[in-house]
């Protein structure tokens, strides 16, 4: 019986300790995935830059004062109609807002013959394949910043790009292209990626867009963004045709906006990703004037 007992305890503690090791090389190994925030832009050479990034860009984005976005989760291009979805975003957009894109040798050939300047915020690096959240644009971009936030549990980082473009009013366009974080029940940290959204709003003169996937897949989650962008004076996006993918009945995918006139917007099916695209057109305010 003792050396029943004795075998059983030393196969337990046998357990015990593969799973501690299994822990530590998981926390290990998310650590080096996500590394340091990094920016990835289709100007220089090789896509990579830590941090934040600036150029010298007086094109502006819109088109004699009308602007198309769109917004879309694209699954990480795991769905075979991924590219013709996304051609039709980019021909009819200024600016497209890409989350959970996978830089990978085909979808950089792709944006390479698209002739579309490209800015990248990696959340991690799974493979030595970057993935993260991505503007599309028909103009440079004039300043860029990324920044991660770290999920709770799963411990991959989500990333927030914060860029700006220059409009025909003279004016930059401020743009905020931001994954939300999915497994944070207590919402702290899913607040903290927010803080840095308030930080830059609050100090910036002039047009704002905010958009992505935020996760918000609770009331909790909802009413938190919806108080920090009624602070920030963000209008959200009020659309004619909304197929949004929703959870519990809850559209994950937003688009709000300041200093900008809505003129149309819709979010229509698509079988290339599990989200449903956004497409907003907008009108640069001074130019109604």
């Amino acid at each position: 019986m003792k050396g029943y007992l004795l075998q059983t305890n030393k196969i337990k503690l046998g357990v015990t300790i593969s799973l501690i090791l299994l822990i530590a090389l998981y926390l290990v190994g998310t650590a080096i995935f996500n590394g340091e925030p990094e920016v990835m832009m289709s100007e220089v050479e090789p896509m990579f830059i830590s941090q934040c990034v600036s150029q010298s860009n007086q094109t502006p984005l819109d088109r004699n004062g009308e602007l198309a976005v769109s917004v879309w989760n694209i699954y990480k291009q795991q769905k075979p109609q991924w590219k013709a979805q996304l051609q039709e975003l980019t021909d009819h957009s200024d600016l497209v807002l890409l989350q959970e894109a996978r830089l990978n040798n085909g979808f950089s050939t792709y944006l390479a013959q698209s002739q579309r300047h490209v800015v990248m915020a990696k959340g991690f690096r799974l493979f030595n394949i970057p993935m993260g959240v991505m503007n599309i644009s028909t103009e440079q971009v004039g300043h860029a910043c990324a920044y991660q936030t770290i999920e709770p549990w799963i411990r991959f980082a989500k990333s927030t790009l914060i860029t700006s473009y220059p409009l025909s009013t003279g004016q930059q366009l401020l743009v905020i292209n931001l994954h939300g974080l999915n497994f944070d029940w207590k919402l702290d940290r899913f607040h903290a990626q927010w803080q840095r959204v308030l930080q830059k709003v609050a100090i910036h003169q002039g047009p704002v867009i905010v958009g992505g996937d935020f996760n918000t897949w609770r009331d909790g989650r909802v009413k938190l963004v919806r108080e920090l962008t009624e602070r920030l004076k963000l209008k959200e996006v009020k659309y004619h045709v909304d197929h949004r993918h929703r959870i519990f009945g809850l559209p994950l995918d937003h688009l709000y906006y300041k200093g900008l006139i809505l003129i149309d917007a819709r979010s229509t099916q698509t079988n290339a990703s599990d989200h449903n695209p956004i497409w907003a057109k907008f009108m640069v305010e001074s130019v109604l004037i």
